[in-house]
């Protein structure tokens, strides 16, 4: 057992070295923009931030677990697409654990994690940008 761990971490950590190393690069970014066009639409829409709401509102949960799949499915089969391909080259095997691993790092967690932070910011820039529309304007002579 300790062995397997051991291969498998070293696998996992000698990717960005190997070829497709790209990748590692363009994958998190695009799954960046996805995540900041769909916070941008919820802050508009005026929900709360996503992790918390799928961690405290089960009620919505569903919902927003199938539209982040929407979201950035694509660019998670193309990640895990992308690794197979990358261990048949590398192994000439394929380990379709450490497949999912790579693509739920290079997809889903860049998106989870900017998301959020975005429906924040863009929410309170919102409420920033009401508040001083709905200030009286003075006029000066």
């Amino acid at each position: 057992m300790d062995e397997f761990l051991s291969r498998t971490f070293n696998d996992l950590f000698s990717r960005p070295a190997g070829p497709f190393h790209l990748r590692f690069i363009l994958q998190p970014t695009v799954a960046t923009f996805i995540a900041i066009r769909s916070g941008l639409k919820d802050a508009k829409a005026q929900r709360s931030a996503y992790l918390w709401t799928i961690l405290s509102q089960p009620e919505k949960r569903r919902v927003l677990i199938r539209d982040t799949w929407k979201d950035i499915g694509k660019v998670f089969s193309i990640a895990f697409l992308l690794d197979v391909i990358y261990q048949i080259v590398v192994f000439r095997w394929i380990y379709p654990v450490q497949a999912l691993i790579i693509a739920f790092t290079l997809a889903i967690v860049p998106y989870v994690l900017v998301r959020g932070p975005v429906t924040r910011i863009a929410s309170h820039r919102n409420a920033q940008v009401l508040l001083t529309d709905a200030e009286p304007t003075q006029k000066t002579r």
